[in-house]
């Protein structure tokens, strides 16, 4: 009988620590956030493959009058985005999960053409986007989008 009752309380500690797992996931879709603005900028689909973590821009938020399909054409003349549309741009690259979070890898600000060091981390179900170059930095938080 004892084995019976527990059965049920396991089924429920085994899904809350999937759920709760699943909710600390940066893989999804997530709408950015200017840091200075405060307004939506975008849609980026952060994936995994082989064991990296990248993002790719699906959607952009235009105000009347900026152009609808913006290009990159201040990144760096060595890197394959230069001039290449902003929609559908790899921005996030070679990110590794960690103990406490997720870096190693780069983000492009495609509007500035600046790539920066790159660190992602989950706090109260929002991403926390910090991009650097030694000590300086900027941190925006990042909507996940149902």
């Amino acid at each position: 009988m004892l084995k019976l009752s527990v059965l049920p309380v396991l089924f429920f500690f085994c899904f809350i620590a999937s759920s709760f797992a699943q909710d600390n996931s940066i893989v999804g879709k997530w709408k950015t956030i200017d840091d200075k603005t405060g307004e939506p900028k975008s849609i980026v689909q952060i994936y995994e493959k082989d064991g990296k973590y990248f993002g790719q821009i699906k959607e952009l938020f235009r105000k009347p009058g900026e152009d609808p399909d913006p290009v990159c054409d201040k990144c760096p003349d060595d890197d394959v985005r230069k001039n290449q549309p902003t929609k559908g741009m790899v921005i996030i690259k070679d990110i590794t999960k960690r103990s406490n979070g997720y870096s190693g890898g780069t983000i492009l600000d495609p509007k500035e053409g600046k790539i920066y060091t790159c660190k992602l981390w989950i706090k109260d179900g929002k991403l926390m986007v910090r991009g650097y170059i030694a000590f300086f930095f900027r941190t925006q938080t990042w909507h996940k989008v149902e």
